[in-house]
């Protein structure tokens, strides 16, 4: 393929490349006055990315070390949309703490763009360069409010936690690199047809373990509490859905396409991975106060059901962990959402005993979490349930019985955390009068809250066929 299709192919990257360039000069001339502008631009270009990408052409192209198919396709479009709403997220946030810098939208491009490579990625080299493009954005955006003591400190961490990974991830890339040849996926996946070396797997283990970091699955999740509570909370939402969605992307190209061969080693560490972020995603969660804490243990159970999706090694499972990711990064959009609608005296609520009455001060707030925790913790009929039948019918389906079962335990335990929630909202007393939201936080609260029910079923009619198609340019049974 020559230069002009290559290019063609990346379109939207080279809109948010290319926009990333002319904003930050835009920024640095006019400062801080820029903000509103630089937002609004940031914005158009996402969107912009969004249709190129949606309307775009597929196919392989710079020799094979980027694609452009339906799965790609399908992650790109909804992680600019996602993009979009955190930007439109940060805008009241920081307003109403008056600390509002023009580079947070750019930094937010930048990930973007980062998780963009990582979705299309055709080699090793492409992976690694998308994986380091949007965690460098991620350790700066974790740090965003310099002057909070947890902020710097959950910079820190996400920086240092984070290069020990990416340092896996690279050992890993270069064993597979020495015993295949070639840092082409379709070019590995024929060389495992020919012979399979032990330090290939070796390799792949080390690969899947630094993207199981980014992904926050447990053993790796040690640096996902602490720095969701000092992150800034637009930060926290944005990490909590989009990077995990765009690693698992990648996770899926790399394990069910290029290393198909070996199903039998690779599933079983995925499996084990799913276990785990279960057990400590469920019982971590039982014993938090702070909300973001809460969520981030939260997120780890969740990133154990995705894993189950992958580990079934086929093209309904591929397609389940697109369903389930998307429906779970509405709901947990929605509920960071309803965190930064919620201060009182300009002081957010953190805690989750902040939240008891809630109910008798703001019953539209009150409704809206109330359904973003009944899906989330997979109660039927909400967008939730189905997402968790995907995903058990995927395992089941593949003869991972067992480990379903397992995590329809940890789904019941972790029900408690959010009944909790609700419980502290709707009877408990003790309400103060909470501070005006920003309107567009609100709505962008009750747009997710409609997703999750009613519009659950309508969500599902449009996701479903679009995810079926998807998954066809993988080649899966």
């Amino acid at each position: 393929m020559d230069l002009s299709a290559s290019l063609n192919l990346a379109l939207p990257e080279l809109i948010l490349a290319i926009s990333v360039l002319g904003i930050v000069v835009y920024g640095a001339l006019r400062g801080n006055k820029s903000a509103f502008t630089v937002n609004a631009l940031s914005g158009a270009a996402l969107i912009a990315a969004a249709f190129a990408a949606a309307f775009g052409s597929h196919g392989s192209g710079f020799s094979g070390s980027f694609i452009s198919d339906g799965v790609a396709v399908y992650a790109k479009v909804f992680i600019y949309i996602v993009a979009v709403a955190i930007i439109v997220l940060s805008k009241g946030y920081f307003d109403r703490l008056n600390q509002t810098k023009f580079e947070f939208p750019i930094l937010i491009l930048l990930a973007t763009l980062g998780m963009s490579m990582m979705v299309s990625a055709g080699d090793l080299i492409a992976l690694y360069v998308g994986l380091e493009l949007q965690s460098l954005s991620a350790y700066i955006l974790a740090a965003f409010r310099r002057d909070d003591p947890k902020g710097s400190e959950a910079g820190l961490k996400y920086f240092v936690l984070g290069s020990l990974a990416s340092g896996l991830l690279l050992y890993g890339a270069s064993l597979i690199y020495g015993f295949t040849g070639s840092m082409n996926f379709e070019a590995i996946a024929e060389a495992l047809k020919v012979n399979t070396e032990v330090g290939v797997i070796f390799g792949l283990v080390f690969l899947i373990s630094g993207l199981a970091f980014k992904i926050s699955a447990a053993p790796f999740h040690m640096w996902t509490p602490d720095v969701y509570e000092g992150a800034p909370t637009p930060v926290v939402a944005f990490f909590a859905g989009v990077p995990k969605f765009a690693a698992l992307v990648l996770f899926a190209r790399v394990l069910t396409d290029t290393f198909a061969d070996l199903y039998s080693q690779w599933s079983q560490v995925i499996l084990l991975l799913a276990t785990l972020s279960f057990l400590v995603g469920a019982l971590g969660g039982l014993m938090q106060k702070d909300i973001k804490r809460l969520l981030a243990y939260s997120s780890i159970a969740n990133m154990g059901y995705a894993l189950l999706a992958l580990a079934a090694g086929t093209g309904y499972g591929v397609q389940a962990l697109l369903l389930f990711m998307v429906l779970y990064t509405i709901d947990t959009t929605g509920l960071f959402s309803a965190q930064m609608a919620l201060s009182r005296k300009g002081v957010p609520l953190t805690r989750i005993d902040q939240l008891a009455g809630l109910s008798k001060v703001s019953m539209p707030i009150t409704i809206a979490i109330t359904l973003l925790c009944l899906s989330v913790l997979g109660m039927p009929p909400f967008s939730g349930f189905w997402a968790k039948v995907f995903v058990f019918g995927a395992a089941i389906e593949a003869g991972h019985w067992v480990f379903a079962a397992i995590g329809l335990v940890a789904s019941v335990v972790a029900a408690f955390y959010y009944l909790r929630i609700i419980k502290l909202m709707w009877f408990d007393g003790g309400a103060e009068e909470i501070d005006a939201a920003p309107a567009a936080t609100k709505w962008i609260l009750y747009a997710s809250a409609a997703f999750a029910f009613p519009l659950s079923a309508f969500a599902l009619i449009w996701l479903y066929p679009l995810a079926e198609n998807a998954i066809k340019s993988f080649g899966l049974n």
